[in-house]
Protein backbone atom coordinates (compact mmCIF):
# COMPACT_ATOMS: atom_id res chain seq x y z
CA UNK A 1 0.00 0.00 0.00
CA UNK A 2 2.72 2.61 0.68
CA UNK A 3 3.95 2.26 -2.49
CA UNK A 4 0.58 3.21 -4.33
CA UNK A 5 0.85 6.29 -1.50
CA UNK A 6 4.08 7.35 -3.36
CA UNK A 7 3.01 7.02 -6.31
CA UNK A 8 -0.18 9.03 -5.81
CA UNK A 9 1.76 11.70 -4.51
CA UNK A 10 3.74 12.22 -7.23
CA UNK A 11 1.31 11.90 -9.58
CA UNK A 12 0.19 15.07 -7.80
CA UNK A 13 3.57 16.43 -7.57
CA UNK A 14 3.63 16.04 -11.36
CA UNK A 15 0.16 16.86 -12.34
CA UNK A 16 1.01 20.18 -10.10
CA UNK A 17 4.20 20.70 -12.54
CA UNK A 18 2.65 20.39 -15.00
CA UNK A 19 0.17 22.80 -14.87
CA UNK A 20 2.27 25.32 -13.44
CA UNK A 21 4.47 25.25 -16.27
CA UNK A 22 2.25 25.45 -18.90
CA UNK A 23 0.85 28.22 -17.08
CA UNK A 24 3.84 30.25 -15.99
CA UNK A 25 5.39 29.43 -19.40
CA UNK A 26 2.68 31.22 -21.21
CA UNK A 27 2.77 34.06 -19.48
CA UNK A 28 5.93 34.41 -18.88
CA UNK A 29 6.37 34.46 -15.21
CA UNK A 30 8.98 32.65 -14.01
CA UNK A 31 8.58 32.20 -9.90
CA UNK A 32 5.89 30.22 -9.40
CA UNK A 33 7.86 27.35 -12.07
CA UNK A 34 11.30 28.44 -9.80
CA UNK A 35 9.01 27.64 -6.59
CA UNK A 36 8.61 23.58 -7.76
CA UNK A 37 12.22 23.12 -7.12
CA UNK A 38 13.91 21.89 -4.40
CA UNK A 39 16.98 24.08 -3.21
CA UNK A 40 19.17 22.23 -4.80
CA UNK A 41 18.08 20.72 -7.93
CA UNK A 42 19.33 18.75 -10.21
CA UNK A 43 18.61 20.56 -13.84
CA UNK A 44 20.01 19.44 -17.18
CA UNK A 45 18.12 21.47 -20.15
CA UNK A 46 19.10 19.42 -22.70
CA UNK A 47 21.58 16.29 -23.02
CA UNK A 48 24.55 18.07 -24.18
CA UNK A 49 24.45 20.92 -21.97
CA UNK A 50 26.03 21.36 -18.64
CA UNK A 51 23.72 20.89 -15.49
CA UNK A 52 22.55 24.25 -13.64
CA UNK A 53 20.76 25.56 -11.05
CA UNK A 54 17.16 26.08 -12.53
CA UNK A 55 17.19 29.47 -11.98
CA UNK A 56 19.53 29.98 -14.22
CA UNK A 57 18.19 28.21 -17.12
CA UNK A 58 14.42 29.61 -16.72
CA UNK A 59 14.32 33.10 -16.28
CA UNK A 60 16.68 33.88 -18.82
CA UNK A 61 14.86 31.83 -21.30
CA UNK A 62 11.53 33.05 -20.51
CA UNK A 63 12.84 36.63 -20.51
CA UNK A 64 14.15 36.20 -23.87
CA UNK A 65 10.76 35.48 -25.19
CA UNK A 66 8.05 37.49 -26.66
CA UNK A 67 5.29 35.07 -26.69
CA UNK A 68 4.88 31.17 -26.63
CA UNK A 69 2.14 28.69 -26.55
CA UNK A 70 3.05 25.71 -25.17
CA UNK A 71 0.84 22.14 -24.52
CA UNK A 72 2.57 19.43 -21.47
CA UNK A 73 0.65 15.93 -21.91
CA UNK A 74 -0.34 13.78 -19.10
CA UNK A 75 2.19 12.76 -17.06
CA UNK A 76 3.73 9.12 -16.63
CA UNK A 77 4.63 8.36 -12.59
CA UNK A 78 6.53 5.52 -11.88
CA UNK A 79 7.65 5.44 -7.73
CA UNK A 80 9.21 9.12 -7.58
CA UNK A 81 9.81 9.92 -10.99
CA UNK A 82 7.89 11.02 -13.79
CA UNK A 83 8.08 11.80 -17.68
CA UNK A 84 6.14 14.75 -19.10
CA UNK A 85 5.90 14.91 -22.87
CA UNK A 86 5.68 18.62 -24.16
CA UNK A 87 5.62 20.90 -27.12
CA UNK A 88 5.56 24.33 -27.79
CA UNK A 89 6.27 27.58 -30.53
CA UNK A 90 7.78 30.85 -28.86
CA UNK A 91 8.50 33.98 -30.61
CA UNK A 92 11.43 35.33 -29.12
CA UNK A 93 12.31 39.28 -28.86
CA UNK A 94 15.14 39.36 -31.43
CA UNK A 95 12.22 38.41 -34.38
CA UNK A 96 13.08 34.19 -34.08
CA UNK A 97 10.51 31.72 -33.58
CA UNK A 98 11.09 28.42 -31.99
CA UNK A 99 9.06 25.01 -32.64
CA UNK A 100 10.28 22.38 -29.55
CA UNK A 101 9.06 18.85 -28.64
CA UNK A 102 10.37 17.41 -25.74
CA UNK A 103 10.36 14.95 -22.70
CA UNK A 104 11.09 15.53 -18.92
CA UNK A 105 12.01 13.19 -17.07
CA UNK A 106 11.53 14.26 -13.16
CA UNK A 107 12.20 12.98 -9.72
CA UNK A 108 10.38 14.16 -6.59
CA UNK A 109 11.36 14.61 -2.88
CA UNK A 110 8.60 13.39 -0.29
CA UNK A 111 7.24 17.57 -0.16
CA UNK A 112 6.27 16.81 -4.03
CA UNK A 113 9.50 19.57 -4.74
CA UNK A 114 11.60 18.32 -7.89
CA UNK A 115 14.67 17.53 -6.94
CA UNK A 116 16.50 15.83 -10.61
CA UNK A 117 15.02 17.26 -14.21
CA UNK A 118 16.60 15.85 -17.21
CA UNK A 119 15.34 17.45 -20.04
CA UNK A 120 15.61 15.99 -24.36
CA UNK A 121 14.16 18.26 -26.70
CA UNK A 122 14.71 18.64 -30.29
CA UNK A 123 13.87 21.82 -33.23
CA UNK A 124 11.08 21.15 -35.46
Amino acid sequence: MGGDNRAMNTRQAAERWRETWERGWRAHEPDAILALYAERAYFQSHPFRDPQAPRDYIEPTLAAEESAECEFREPIVDGDRAAVAWSAETRLKDGGTERLAGVSLLRFDSDGLVTEQRDFWANA
